[in-house]
């Protein structure tokens, strides 16, 4: 894989949100987990850099399905 893939397959939680047409609350939640719940995402598709969570491709179609067609 080269480094430009790298970078195309890992994307913040806003652009994941709008790629794959869900609410960035959402997504973030999917992060975090809510009301108990532990984080939809597994370890490695997903991590907070600083206030910003960064999320895989992989991770986002295994929790939310294939990204829709523009």
């Amino acid at each position: 894989m080269t480094e430009k893939d790298l970078l195309q397959s890992v994307m913040t939680a806003t652009e994941a949100a709008e790629r794959w047409g869900k609410a960035d609350r959402t997504v973030r939640q999917a992060c975090t987990g809510y009301k108990g719940a532990p984080p939809r995402f597994k370890e490695g598709e997903f991590r907070q850099s600083g206030k910003v969570w960064l999320i895989t491709v992989e991770g986002m179609t295994r929790v939310f399905g294939a990204e829709p067609a523009k």
